[in-house]
């Protein structure tokens, strides 16, 4: 595995995960967890009697609710915060102003400020603001993603510019007022007084390699983040901050940025705008891990969470580090697909911590799952308000795929064998291949079921011609029940495969060049010089037509 790239954990793989996106992803694998451990798992529509006294953050359409049973209790999920984390906890975490002021009288460092309600004047807020040392930061009491967050203000106009935009042209009334706390920024994964992963969130940013632009530099770090599950859905956007940013630093989207040389394109440290997130558990000295401890603690009902906080550069502030911000309903994903480092099981310690009875029960080598999409198909249209998944298959888990040849793309021979395979306790799929293949994956927890299976194959007892068939071992990850699949997969056939790999890669060089040779003509035409040879190249012009 390259070096920059994460480590992600083996029972969460791309293919596992393609689905889940954004805060659908963090609830799917905390369900998935539990599930896999022999829960019974069950999602809803927000309609549930079962979340009307939890606090529900969004419009959130399913796939974010959900609940986990074993033989001794239940428990409701808004993605990963579960129902052992109390109301009243949720509130002041969401409230940035209440956050701060239990904190800090609590001892846990925070940035000095004060929250202002929506009844505040804008004379009251800037008049509070002279007495801070700049810079200073403006935020929303409670948004979210950093929406609406203003930092590094050096100003009394800049100060009073970011308070026109947060609390009128985006309309968030109540804002906190605080200290610019200089630093890097880390979010702290807590559970049950113990932190389970952390990472450095680094704003959006590329690194040069010394012959492509900027423009050209996000669309390859783009093109990085499309592989990873968390941050396909959280690429790099370019609008008028990124353009704005890098022109304070004195670049342009057409700047070449020496070899190695790194250029920030924004200062929010977000994933979901662009940030990196770096993992660092193994490496985050103690004192910093506590503060997020103490952050979790100083508030009653607040079992587990994100913290946020910026380890401290400002020596006129004693703190190592401040917290900034505590997150409930955290998202997850930056710790489970990190840019760089390893992912963290944070969905086992929420699971450990619910039902410590599944406590120890190993999922690290599981390849089964369901199909997020398809199980919350009747609560996207409205005919149902829960959904039960099928009980995962509990032991080791067998799988062999068998490449069957003849007349066999027959759509009565495949229900014929999701028949028998169902009959079987036997789960996997069956699709057309090219030409006259089908491919057949079945997988069980027991071995002769699925010899039997394979001994079924040609017995059809309706007209069918089984040629051949090809039987390998499959290390694929499995979803429960038995899918069939008509369409034809070109995947089979390594030479047609090889030949659509090459065609694909040729048009995009082709693409890429065209678009390249474009940009550098505009560059020409723009260009002073190509303004002052023109009457030159019309003379030279004239004379070649006359010879």
């Amino acid at each position: 595995m390259k070096e920059d790239q994460g480590i992600s954990l083996p029972q969460l793989t791309n293919d596992i995960v393609r689905n889940a996106r954004k805060t659908r992803l963090d609830a799917f694998a905390v369900a998935l967890e539990g599930w896999r451990r022999g829960l019974k798992l069950k999602w809803y529509t927000r309609d549930s009697e079962h979340f009307q006294d939890m606090i529900i953050f969004g419009v959130n359409p399913p796939g974010r609710l959900f609940s986990l049973t074993s033989d001794e209790r239940t428990h409701y999920f808004f993605r990963t915060r579960g129902d052992i984390v109390e109301n009243k906890a949720v509130e002041i975490a969401s409230e940035k102003d209440d956050t701060k002021m239990v904190l800090d009288n609590a001892g846990v460092p925070v940035p000095k400020g004060k929250g202002f309600d929506e009844e505040a004047t804008n004379e009251e807020i800037i008049a509070y603001s002279k007495t801070l040392d700049y810079p200073l930061v403006l935020k929303p009491t409670n948004a979210s993603l950093g929406n609406g967050v203003v930092t590094n203000i050096n100003s009394d106009g800049e100060f009073i510019k970011a308070l026109h935009y947060v609390r009128h042209e985006l309309d968030y009334k109540e804002v906190v007022v605080e200290q610019h706390v200089s630093g890097k920024e880390y979010r702290i994964y807590v559970v049950n007084d113990k932190v389970i992963a952390a990472y450095n969130r680094v704003p959006a940013n590329i690194i040069g390699d010394g012959m492509s632009d900027i423009e050209q530099l996000i669309s390859m770090k783009n093109h990085q983040r499309k592989k990873n599950a968390r941050l396909n859905s959280c690429l790099i956007h370019i609008d008028n901050e990124i353009l704005e940013f890098i022109q304070s630093a004195g670049y342009t989207l057409t700047s070449i940025p020496k070899k190695g040389e790194q250029i920030y394109l924004r200062e929010k440290t977000n994933v979901s705008s662009g940030g990196d997130p770096i993992d660092v558990t193994d490496t985050l000295p103690e004192v910093y891990k506590k503060i997020a401890i103490d952050a979790t603690k100083a508030v009653t009902g607040l079992h587990h969470c994100g913290v946020d906080i910026i380890i401290n550069e400002n020596r006129a502030i004693k703190a190592p580090a401040v917290v900034i911000e505590l997150n409930p309903t955290a998202q997850i994903g930056g710790a489970l697909f990190p840019l760089k480092g390893k992912s963290r099981n944070i969905p086992g310690a929420i699971i450990d911590y619910y039902f410590p009875e599944t406590k120890g029960m190993d999922t690290a080598h599981s390849k089964v799952y369901f199909d997020l999409i398809n199980i919350l198909e009747p609560l996207e249209n409205r005919s149902a308000v829960e959904v039960e998944v099928t009980p995962a298959p509990m032991g080791e888990l067998y799988a062999k795929q068998f490449i069957v040849t003849g007349q066999v793309q027959r759509h009565s021979y495949h229900q014929w064998l999701k028949k028998q395979a169902l009959d079987r306790n036997l789960h996997g799929y069956v699709k057309n291949m090219v030409f006259d293949e089908i491919e057949i994956v079945v997988a069980g927890t027991g071995k002769a079921a699925i010899a039997e299976f394979k001994k079924l194959i040609d017995k059809y007892p309706q007209a069918s011609k089984v040629e051949k068939i090809k039987e390998e071992n499959c290390n694929e990850p499995i979803t429960v029940g038995f899918e069939i699949t008509e369409r034809y997969n070109t995947s089979s056939k390594k030479s047609v495969q090889h030949a659509l790999r090459k065609m694909d890669k040729d048009l995009k060089y082709m693409t890429k060049q065209k678009n390249r040779i474009e940009k550098d003509n505009q560059h020409i035409l723009n260009s002073t010089s190509w303004k002052y040879t023109m009457p030159l190249r019309r003379v030279r012009a004239i004379v070649k037509n006359r010879k």
